[in-house]
C-alpha cells in the first residue's frame, strides 16, 4: 500500500468520523434543546407583583425582564421545587445557544448533584433560602456577563439539586460582545485557548477532508454548516436573533472568533485579580530556593523498614509547574513506593497552595464535580455489607462525594474532614452535616467511637505517616464499623509505560503509595476483617493518557502567567504555550479513544490504575 493510499484511508476514516460526530452532536443540541420547558408569561397570575416575597431576581447589566416574565418564572420555581431558576432568553444568539446545549443536559444536570452549575449568563430567579446561604444579601451586583455565570456556577452548589432552567420568551438582552468571549469561558470554569485551537483544528480538518475526500467532507461540512439552523429552526421556544445570517457565516465567524480569544492576554480574566500580590508572595518565598522544603533522604522503607530502595522516578512539578524536583522511590523488598526525600511541612503548603483553592479551585471543582458515578460507585460498595447511619469522610476537600453519596443513602448523616477551609464551605451548601478542620490523627481522641462508616478516597496516599491515619481510624470507628479507602494503584502497567506522566505519581503532592496487599496486612493488624477489593471497578478514567497529554503539554509550555513562574511572561513565551496547546489537540482526541478502550479492558482485566478496599472493624 503506497503512502498516499494509507493517507487517503486516514482522511476518509477522519472525515467519517466528523460527520459521526456532528450528527451525534446535532442530535444531542435537539433532544437537550426538547427539555428545556418555555415560561408562559401570559398564565394565571398565583404569585404575587414584584417585589416577590421569596424570591429574588438576578440580572445582568443591559437585561430586562418583564413583570409578567418573573411571575412565570417564580410559578415554574415553586412548582418544580426549584431554588434557583436560570432564565435563557429565546432571542439568544445561535451561536450562544448551541454552546449552552453542549454543556448543559437540563434533565441529568437537575439530578446530578455533582454536576457543575452552567447558564445562559444573563438573568437568574433565586429563593430567598439559596440567597442567604450563598451570602448574596450582602454581594455586589453583577457586572457582567461573565460575573453572572460564575454565580450560577456557585449557586448550583447551594441547590444541588433544585437548580432548573426555563426559555424566557419576553427577556430582552444586549447584543453579545466577542471581546468578552474568552472571559466568559473561563467564567464557565472553560479553558479558552485550548478551546480555540481545537476549534481552529476542527476548521482545518473539515477543510482537508473537502479536498482529499469531496463526498465525506461536503457531507461533513454541510452538517457543521447548517448545525444553527437544523437544531434551533424549527424549535418551540427560542427564536435566534439573526439565525439565517449567523448560519450562512459560521465559518467566518468561528474562524475569527477563535482568532480573537487566542489573542486575548489572560491577565483580562477576573480570576486574574491579586495576582500580582501572589506574584510578590511566591517571589519572595523563592529567594531563598526550594532545599529548604525538603527533609533528608532516609535510607530504608517508610512502611517495612527494609534498606536500599530503588530510584522509581525522578519529575519536576508538572501539574502547577511550580520549581523543584521530586523523587519517588520503591522498596525493594514490599513495593511501597514513596516521596524521598519527602516534603516538609512548610513544602507540602508551598506545593499545594493555589491548587485546590485560591487561583486553581476553580479547576479543581469542575473536575471533582464530573466524578458523580465513581462517587455513587463507591457508596454502593457498602450496600451488601451495611446500612451506614453516620459516616466520616475524611480528606473530604469541598465534599463532593458526600454530595453525591446522599443519593445512594438518603438518610445517612454525612460529616467531613479536612485541612482546607472548603471544607466549612461545604458545610454552608449543605453537603455535609458537620466540618472538622485539622489532621485527622489530632482529631481521632475527640470523635472517638462516633461513626460506623470512615472514608478515604485519595487521602491516605497524601499524609506524611499512613499508619498514625490507620489508627485515627480505628478510634474513631465504633465496633462493628466500616473503613473504605481508594487508592492509586502502584502496580498498574500504565505507571510503567508512561513513566513521569502518569497522573496518579502526582508529584509533588503523593507521599507514600501501596501495593494493596501492603495495605490489607496493615489493616489486618489493627484488628480489620478485609470485606472486598476492587480493582477494574475502582479504574478512574481518563486518568492515564489524557492525563499524560496535559502533563506533557504543561511540561513542555508551563503557563509564564503563573505567579510562582521564574520566567518573564513574554509574549513569545505566551504565543509558545498557545502553540503546544493547539499542537496537543489531536493528541487530548486520541488519549481520549485510548482511555475509553483502557476503562474497557480494567473493567474486563480487574486492573486499573486504582483500587477500592472495604473493611470492618471487629467487636474484639
Amino acid at each position: 500500500m503506497t503512502r498516499a493510499h494509507r493517507s487517503g484511508r486516514r482522511t476518509r476514516w477522519a472525515a467519517a468520523a466528523a460527520v459521526t460526530a456532528l450528527g451525534a452532536g446535532t442530535v444531542r443540541a435537539r433532544r437537550r434543546l426538547a427539555a428545556l420547558p418555555v415560561l408562559d408569561p401570559a398564565g394565571p397570575c398565583g404569585v404575587p407583583r414584584p417585589p416577590l416575597p421569596g424570591w429574588h431576581l438576578i440580572t445582568a447589566p443591559g437585561v430586562a425582564a418583564d413583570e409578567a416574565t418573573v411571575r412565570a418564572a417564580a410559578r415554574h420555581a415553586v412548582r418544580e421545587g426549584l431554588g434557583v431558576l436560570d432564565l435563557i432568553p429565546a432571542r439568544l444568539d445561535a451561536e450562544s445557544t448551541l454552546g449552552l446545549l453542549r454543556l448543559l443536559d437540563p434533565a441529568a444536570h437537575r439530578t446530578d448533584r455533582c454536576a457543575p452549575g452552567q447558564g445562559a449568563g444573563h438573568a437568574l430567579l433565586v429563593s430567598d433560602d439559596v440567597h442567604r446561604r450563598a451570602g448574596l444579601d450582602t454581594a455586589a451586583p453583577p457586572r457582567s456577563t461573565a460575573d453572572l455565570l460564575r454565580l450560577v456556577r456557585t449557586l448550583k452548589e447551594y441547590a444541588p439539586d433544585a437548580t432548573g432552567w426555563a426559555i424566557a420568551p419576553n427577556l430582552t438582552v444586549p447584543p453579545p460582545d466577542p471581546a468578552r468571549h474568552a472571559e466568559e469561558l473561563r467564567a464557565r470554569g472553560l479553558p479558552p485557548g485550548l478551546l480555540s485551537a481545537a476549534r481552529i483544528a476542527g476548521l482545518a480538518l473539515l477543510v482537508k477532508c473537502l479536498v482529499s475526500e469531496p463526498r465525506w467532507g461536503a457531507a461533513a461540512t454541510a452538517l457543521y454548516w447548517l448545525q444553527p439552523a437544523v437544531v434551533l429552526g424549527p424549535a418551540r421556544g427560542p427564536r435566534p436573533a439573526g439565525l439565517a445570517r449567523a448560519t450562512a457565516s459560521r465559518p467566518l465567524r468561528a474562524l475569527t472568533g477563535a482568532l480573537r480569544t487566542l489573542a486575548t492576554p489572560a491577565a483580562d480574566a477576573p480570576e486574574a485579580a491579586g495576582v500580582e500580590t501572589r506574584r510578590a508572595a511566591y517571589t519572595a518565598e523563592l529567594a531563598a530556593g526550594t532545599d529548604r522544603f525538603f527533609e533528608p533522604r532516609r535510607p530504608d522503607c517508610p512502611w517495612c523498614s527494609a534498606p536500599d530502595p530503588a530510584v522509581r522516578l525522578r519529575t519536576p512539578d508538572l501539574l502547577q509547574g511550580k520549581p523543584g524536583r521530586f523523587t519517588l522511590e520503591e522498596c525493594r523488598h514490599c513495593g511501597h513506593i514513596f516521596q524521598n526525600p519527602r516534603l516538609t511541612r512548610d513544602g507540602l503548603d508551598f506545593y499545594y497552595r493555589d491548587f485546590y483553592e485560591g487561583l486553581g479551585g476553580d479547576g479543581a471543582a469542575l473536575v471533582l464535580g464530573r466524578m458523580s458515578g465513581t462517587y455513587r460507585a463507591r457508596a454502593e460498595m457498602l450496600r451488601p455489607f451495611t446500612t451506614p447511619r453516620a459516616w466520616l469522610d475524611v480528606g473530604t476537600a469541598a465534599a463532593h462525594f458526600c454530595n453525591a453519596a446522599r443519593t445512594v443513602w438518603p438518610d445517612t448523616r454525612f460529616d467531613g474532614l479536612d485541612m482546607g477551609e472548603g471544607v466549612h464551605e461545604a458545610a454552608r451548601r449543605g453537603w455535609i452535616d458537620t466540618a472538622y478542620q485539622g489532621q485527622f490523627p489530632d482529631l481521632a481522641d475527640r470523635l472517638a467511637g462516633r461513626y460506623d462508616t470512615v472514608s478515604m478516597h485519595h487521602y491516605l496516599e497524601h499524609t506524611r505517616d499512613p499508619f498514625a491515619e490507620l489508627d485515627a481510624a480505628v478510634k474513631v470507628l465504633a465496633p462493628g464499623g466500616h473503613l473504605l479507602i481508594e487508592l492509586p494503584d502502584p502496580r498498574s502497567r500504565a505507571g510503567r509505560l508512561l513513566g513521569r506522566y502518569w497522573l496518579p505519581w502526582f508529584q509533588p503532592q503523593h507521599q507514600h503509595l501501596m501495593p494493596s496487599r501492603n495495605l490489607e496486612q496493615a489493616l489486618t493488624a489493627r484488628g480489620f476483617t478485609i470485606l472486598a477489593v476492587q480493582h477494574g471497578e475502582a479504574h478512574q478514567a481518563n486518568g492515564d493518557f489524557l492525563g499524560a497529554v496535559a502533563l506533557a503539554a504543561n511540561g513542555l509550555a508551563p503557563d509564564p502567567d503563573a505567579p510562582w513562574s521564574t520566567v518573564p511572561a513574554t509574549p513569545a513565551r505566551r504565543a509558545a504555550r498557545s502553540a503546544v496547546q493547539a499542537m496537543a489537540v489531536p493528541c487530548y482526541a486520541a488519549a481520549l479513544a485510548l482511555d475509553a478502550l483502557r476503562t474497557v479492558a480494567a473493567r474486563a482485566t480487574d486492573g486499573g490504575n486504582a483500587y477500592r478496599l472495604l473493611a470492618r472493624k471487629e467487636l474484639g
